[in-house]
């Protein structure tokens, strides 16, 4: 011990530690890292991986041949020309536009020849390349280095603090399989680096490549053709099992631009980082939106559940004005179209044909016999509560009911028709609209189909996990299957001019919505199942909201149709009426839609 001012110190030098430490020697750890993993869609084609990466970019004005360039960039990145043509034509002739990225294998004829072109500039390294601009980029995710506020954290799990790691989605909950396990070597060098003895070695252990449920071509199809302008989300599942097939939300954004080495990036990150829009944000899984009249599902259910009513219950809808005990006039959207009310109907076809005054009706009476009945049905549906899905953070959603805040008629009318302050998000609603479609068995959505080591069996394979049974007696649950055909079917029915021509080669089942948003323009909705039973194409749900865009059956129902096109015959059939091409946007306002595919 020794004396340092008023503290005692341990007096001691490294020799004591290792008596090897001594004329300047070092004790030195020389670290080897695996490769990190790889990232597939269910078909074993890459979504992330190491390789060669082309960056692309242009200088407008020492552009020679514009229609060549064009041509080469729209090969070579699997972009549309008309967006190439667009990018040409808002920069200014001497500014730097970056374009693309993609894999150096990939380019016919090489990104030699691109770079040959007038114009074109190419930067290529080595590093994690994202297939197609980040398909998936929101599940996915993407690496980066270790931030400062996390390194303390890396470093007491064995990082030296230098490494990329995953930042987002995937990549970072499923760091531990993707990074593999480090190894090294702990040796005592010279004052002039010479390896003096090897105190100890370990090799590396591979890491594992993780395997999704994505469906790569479907997923950049729908991220490519279907949102277009619009914010939103569309959620695919497998309706028998859980699986997510293809997670989408608008805005998307380029997960290659956020590798470390990006030349790119340097000059789009922080755009993407200050888009009010938040391109970031993962809306499939966190964005929490009112569900509007895709909710009367539900609220039929507690209908028929209540034993208060049976599909068969008629309501006469004369005026198309509801007053409930509350004393305020509600109008149903009929008259807003200056269309003639429901008049006498059941309530199966009050959901066909979307009848609010009829939900209004079976909300007030159940709240007069059990204030509490359509919140537990919501929440029996799986909403208010997170569906559980490995990998990828959620939002739980809310769902309002008497054991709040204050409660009163005017909340229990606004529930029944999906408005309010419920909340839900649109892998909650596909997760629970494929329940209705399959027999009532509410499934645990799943990302990862397998994680697997280079050599040896999966580590881990997805089971379908069973998280709900929806309290339904078979009736009453055939009675939902049977009113959600009528809305493609029926001739009344609010979905049925939106899906002729292929609703006779594909059995659908569906409903509109149109959700208040707090602005002139309300969110559409549109959610969907198919009940085919065929052996090549498994049946799926879908979920589809585009935000602030208009009317269920004008916007969503149309991007739904698109995402049945996409998985049942490989490529969008019909243009949308805002689109000049297959995801180019025309204009922003549709054609108008034949009575009565138009409802709240």
């Amino acid at each position: 011990m020794k004396r340092e001012g008023d503290a005692w110190k341990v007096a001691w030098d490294g020799q004591t530690v290792l008596p090897e430490l001594e004329n300047g020697n070092k004790l030195v750890l020389h670290r080897e890292a695996p490769a990190r993993g790889n990232i597939y869609d269910r078909e074993e084609l890459p979504l992330a991986v190491e390789a060669v990466v082309v960056e692309i970019g242009i200088i407008p004005g020492e552009i020679t041949d514009e229609e060549a360039v064009i041509a080469r960039l729209s090969s070579a990145l699997r972009m549309p020309r008309e967006l190439i043509r667009l990018k040409i034509a808002d920069s200014m002739p001497d500014a730097f536009v970056p374009v693309g990225e993609t894999n150096a294998d990939d380019i016919p004829g090489g990104h030699e020849s691109l770079a040959a072109l007038g114009g074109v500039y190419v930067n290529t390294s080595t590093r994690r390349y994202y297939y197609g601009g980040g398909v998936g980029a929101h599940v996915v995710g993407y690496t980066s280095k270790i931030s400062a506020g996390l390194l303390e954290d890396y470093q007491s799990r064995g990082y030296s603090g230098n490494e990329t790691v995953g930042a987002t989605g995937l990549e970072k909950s499923a760091e531990p399989d993707l990074a593999g396990q480090q190894g090294g070597t702990l040796m005592v060098t010279a004052a002039d680096g010479t390896t003096l003895s090897v105190l100890a070695k370990a090799d590396p252990k591979p890491a594992n490549d993780v395997y999704t449920t994505l469906a790569r071509d479907l997923q950049a199809q729908i991220e490519r053709t279907v949102l277009g302008p619009y914010s939103g989300a569309v959620v695919v599942l497998n309706r028998n099992t859980g699986e997510v097939l293809a997670m989408a939300s608008g805005k998307r954004f380029d997960s290659n631009l956020f590798t470390p080495g990006s030349y790119n990036g340097a000059y789009l990150v922080q755009e993407i980082l200050n888009d009010p829009d938040g391109p970031l944000n993962n809306r499939a899984a966190t964005g929490s939106y009112p569900l509007g009249s895709v909710f009367k599902i539900i609220t039929m259910a507690a209908g028929l559940e209540s034993g208060l009513f049976t599909p068969a219950t008629v309501y006469d809808d004369v005026t198309g004005i509801y007053v409930g005990a509350d004393g305020v006039e509600r109008t149903d959207w009929v008259l807003e179209k200056e269309m003639q009310p429901h008049g006498k109907i059941t309530l199966e076809q009050c959901l066909v044909q979307s009848c609010n005054p009829c939900f209004w009706n079976v909300g007030e009476t159940l709240y007069k016999q059990d204030p509490m009945a359509i919140a537990e049905m919501a929440a029996a549906f799986g909403l208010g509560s997170a569906t559980g899905i490995p990998g990828l953070d959620e939002f739980a959603g809310l769902v309002p009911g008497p054991g709040g805040a204050a409660w009163n008629v005017s909340h229990a009318l606004d529930q029944a028709v999906g408005q309010g302050s419920l909340l839900v998000t649109p892998l909650q609603v596909a997760d629970f609209v494929a329940a209705v479609g399959n027999g009532g068995t509410l499934y645990r959505p799943q990302i990862i189909l397998s994680i697997r080591p280079p050599e040896g069996a999966p580590v881990f394979t997805l089971s379908p996990a069973v998280r709900g049974l929806l309290p339904l007696d078979p009736e009453n649950l055939e009675a939902l299957q049977r009113a959600m055909r009528g809305v493609i079917y029926d001739p009344k029915g609010t979905a049925r001019a939106r899906f002729a021509g292929i609703s006779g080669s594909v059995k659908i089942a569906g409903k509109t919505g149109t959700a208040q948003s707090g602005s002139e323009d309300p969110h559409s909705w549109f959610v969907a199942y198919t009940y085919n039973g065929g052996a090549s194409k498994p049946d799926i749900a879908v979920a589809v909201i585009a935000e602030y865009a208009g009317e269920g059956s004008a916007y969503a129902a149309r991007m739904v149709r698109r995402v049945f096109e996409i998985f049942f015959f490989g490529r969008p059939l019909t243009l949308f009426p805002w689109e000049s091409e297959y995801g180019i946007r025309a204009t922003d306002t549709p054609e108008a839609s034949p009575t009565p595919a138009q409802e709240n």
